[in-house]
Order: structure tokens, then sequence, then C-alpha cells
């Protein structure tokens, strides 16, 4: 899943005011090549959102207000170079999938010493900027927090957590008395979604 930034308004070295609808898409993983190019390992499948804007906003990863989604796996060894210790702004030169991850080189950052100090930086990109998705399509930070009702009208959740099982994902669901449901996400059992009621409608008994 996805991560909001804290909703505090932050403002950066250079001026930039770090935007409230700032969600977490991805994590720095590693410099790339010598010229201060970057490794980045997407939160998606489809890492639509890293491509649809030239800025990039990044945390270190000790920063705390939002829970670490997915943390960064890789065989680098640890470096004794500074990291990077303040929420800061990237601009993006170029950016393209290479495999699992996404390189990119960015501006001010021109070899690769430079670059490693970005590493375990979390990646944030404004939601605003996220491209519009088709009208069966929605993102999946969208549904968090999206109160679920079957066709009876009976409550049978609220949605904390989205799993991807490949062909299809699985509303992770808590109810009041805190027991949880999963529900998949498809059309079987999904009747609607109103992201302006934030409410979903399924085909599911109380009972399932």
């Amino acid at each position: 899943m996805t991560d909001r930034a804290p909703t505090t308004s932050v403002v950066l070295a250079d001026g930039v005011v770090w935007p409230e609808d700032a969600i977490e898409v991805g994590r720095i993983i590693d410099a790339w090549g010598v010229k201060g190019g970057i490794k980045v390992l997407p939160f998606s499948s489809d890492p639509q959102a890293l491509f649809c804007t030239k800025k990039w906003f990044v945390q270190p990863a000790e920063i705390t207000g939002t829970v670490v989604s997915r943390p960064a796996s890789t065989g680098a060894s640890v470096s004794a170079l500074p990291r990077l210790t303040q929420p800061r702004l990237l601009k993006v030169k170029q950016a393209r999938e290479q495999g699992d991850v996404i390189v990119a080189t960015i501006d001010d950052f021109e070899d690769r010493n430079s670059a490693e100090m970005l590493k375990g930086a979390r990646v944030f990109v404004s939601r605003s900027a996220f491209p519009t998705p088709d009208n069966d399509e929605f993102y999946w930070v969208d549904l968090m927090g999206l109160t679920v009702v079957n066709r009876q009208g009976e409550t049978l959740g609220t949605v904390f957590d989205l799993l991807d099982t490949g062909p299809h994902c699985v509303l992770r669901l808590k109810a009041e008395d805190h027991t949880e449901r999963m529900i998949p996400f498809v059309s079987a059992y999904i009747d609607s979604v109103s992201l302006a009621d934030r409410r979903i409608v399924a085909d599911w008994g109380l009972d399932y």
C-alpha cells in the first residue's frame, strides 16, 4: 500500500512547500551509474505516478509520521557516506523502468557519491499529479478509509489495507468490533465505489 505524508506543512530549504497531498510511492535503494543516478523501488507494479511529474519529494527513512509500507531490500554494502537528513525536492531530469526498479537522473546530483546520500530515502509524489484513472479503476490510496456496506445496508467495515494477490486485489476491512474481513475487489462482489461519498457497496454477507 502507499502512505500519505504527515499533514503538517513543511517548508523545504529552497522555499518549496511540501505538498499536503503527498503520497509515498517508492524508496531509493541505491545509486545508479557514476553520474548521480538513483534506483527507486516503486510500491506499485504500474509505477505511473513516478513518471507523471518531474518533482519528487523525499524524506529520510527515519522521519516518523507514517508507517513505512515496504522495506527496501538491497544487497548493497553499508556506506559510511552521509545520508539525507531533511526533506527535500528532487527535480527529475529523466526516469525509466529497468527491470523491477526505476532508474532516474536528478538535477544537482552529478556523481555517485552525491547520489548515495539518498539511499533509503522515501519518495513522495503529489496526489494531484497522478494520471487520471479510467472510470472502473481506482488508486489504492483513494480506497483507504472508505466504508463498505452490503446490499442490505449493513456496515461491513472500513478499508484499512489492500492485498495484491496477482490476479486481483483484496480489500482488508476492520469492523467496529475490530474483527477483520477480506473481500476480493472484483466486479463479482463489488457493486459500486463512490469516492465522493467515501462508500463501497458489496455483495457480501455479515457472516461471510
